[in-house]
């Protein structure tokens, strides 16, 4: 069974990798760069530091992306050891990746820890739309430069919102004993 589903994830890859359009290509390679090390999360969230109405969100927001590293890049991605899409399926990825461990999606776990952080803190409805959105085409983005399958970026996802959840309850925890009476 988990062949199967395996077998669909590099067809599912082999069939999105159809859809490349040539004016495309270097401007999802460029945003997907963007995404290396957290660096778009990051320096949005730093940013975030500033500006007081928006100072929880962005703090929520680097909390959420370390411990999602934590649990990507050293914890999940060296015990599944998942070879990158190229290694086994007719894929010439369009950006050049280090890592050799495919599962899940570093980058789309940063991505939906920051969003997901940002959700619920952000003050602005469009601001909202606007993150996740961000964060949907970092992990789309993923499987369109040929770097993850589809289930590393859903998992990445889904790990990058557990991250926000953590880092919010953290901080309520926090929150609560700071402002208890004595």
């Amino acid at each position: 069974m988990l062949d199967a589903l395996l077998q669909l994830d590099g067809r599912l890859l082999v069939a999105i990798q159809g859809l490349h359009v040539a004016w495309l290509d270097p401007v999802v390679s460029f945003y997907t760069k963007l995404g290396d090390a957290g660096l778009l999360w990051i320096a949005l969230s730093l940013a975030m530091l500033f500006y007081k109405p928006t100072r929880k969100a962005g703090a929520l927001a680097l909390c959420a992306m370390v411990v999602g590293m934590l649990a990507t890049n050293f914890t999940i991605k060296p015990l599944v050891e998942r070879p990158r899409p190229w290694l086994d399926w007719p894929i010439t990825p369009l950006v050049k990746e280090m890592d050799p461990n495919s599962f899940p999606s570093g980058h789309t776990c940063a991505a939906f820890a920051a969003a997901m952080a940002w959700l619920r803190t952000l003050p602005g409805r469009g601001e909202r739309i606007l993150v996740v959105a961000l964060a949907v085409l970092m992990g789309l983005s993923r499987l369109y430069v040929g770097v993850h399958y589809p289930s590393d970026v859903l998992v990445g996802a889904l790990v990058g919102a557990l991250c926000a959840w953590v880092a919010r309850k953290a901080f309520q925890v926090y929150d609560g004993r700071k402002n208890r009476v004595l």
